[in-house]
């Protein structure tokens, strides 16, 4: 028989939930536009909707690996986020502002 999740969960030890916690927000913070966009609970159709184009247009685009920043921004705000571009160097992060405006 299937147990809850809330039950193992309540059975590990502390330093397993903080492992397996900072593991779930590693695969939560870098994820191609595919998995992106199921984890927000969409379909290529509702997404497609959103955007005003057919849904073949959106598996088309999370096929893509180059895209021009306007189209990747529009399909992060169809999805309810925001799009920032940083550039990362050894002694900082620089946040790009040429595209905020697109």
């Amino acid at each position: 028989m299937a147990k809850k999740f809330s039950e193992l969960r309540s059975k590990m030890s502390p330093e397993r939930r903080a492992r397996n916690d900072a593991l779930v927000k590693a695969a939560l913070a870098e994820m191609p536009l595919n998995e992106l966009r199921f984890a927000r609970g969409l379909s290529q159709k509702m997404l497609a909707d959103t955007l005003h184009i057919q849904q073949p247009a959106i598996a088309k685009l999370e096929k893509r690996t180059d895209m021009y920043i306007s189209t990747l921004r529009s399909h992060i705000n169809a999805m309810g986020g925001e799009l920032e571009v940083i550039a990362r160097f050894p002694d900082g992060d620089v946040k790009i502002s040429n595209f905020s405006q697109i």
